[in-house]
């Protein structure tokens, strides 16, 4: 009996040793960016971003290799510095902000590839359907601000279909080819702030 107290014990210990390394970061949003590119006529890329969005990140590691990672972003902070664009943009016709207010990421795995590099694996919802993808992120490192704040950085790309999540407007060229490219390549800047 005794034998049996002891271990129990030893494993409440060990699991309030591991909880208590648990890290939790929050957004430092001053020094973040959720943007995106997509073709537009063939010849050149259309730029934009999302303004209105929160990311949690946790993890034991120093390296963050067993980190999760949870995004939300609001669909009608959509921004493409074009307001008839963004007002279509969050159309039925595109995202449907009304109906699909939120987008978001909740990852299965980080996989480390190499020293500072990643696979993210995780569910993307995007107007009301939901698809693995992978990101492919850089892990920039540590440091404290000038208010001695612990900092970490992150960069993150990723290439979807746009048509896979139901977006599918688009318009034939005289020319040949469409309007809008149906990629959408991702690109993140992420700093978050240990709590």
């Amino acid at each position: 009996m005794q034998r049996i107290l002891f271990l129990i014990s030893i494993a409440v210990l060990m699991t309030s040793v591991l909880f208590a390394q648990e890290k939790n970061w929050s957004l430092d949003k001053a020094h973040s960016n959720i943007g995106f590119s997509i073709a537009h006529l063939v010849i050149s890329d259309v730029q934009g971003n999302f303004t209105d969005y929160d990311v949690k990140l946790t993890t034991n590691k120093e390296d963050f290799s067993d980190a999760s990672v949870e995004v939300e972003i609001q669909t009608a902070s959509i921004n493409t510095d074009n307001k008839k664009r963004d007002d279509h943009l969050r159309s039925a016709d595109f995202f449907d902000a009304e109906k699909y207010p939120t987008i978001t990421f909740k990852s299965k795995s980080f996989e480390k590839v190499a020293d500072n590099k990643f696979k993210i694996t995780g569910d993307l919802t995007m107007h009301g359907i939901t698809k693995e993808i992978v990101l492919d992120m850089v892990y920039r490192g540590q440091a404290k601000d000038p208010w001695g704040n612990t900092k970490a950085g992150f960069k993150a790309t990723a290439t979807l279909d746009r048509y896979e999540y139901g977006l599918k407007y688009n318009s034939a060229l005289e020319t040949g080819g469409l309007l809008i490219g149906q990629e959408v390549d991702i690109h993140i800047d992420l700093q978050v702030a240990l709590k």
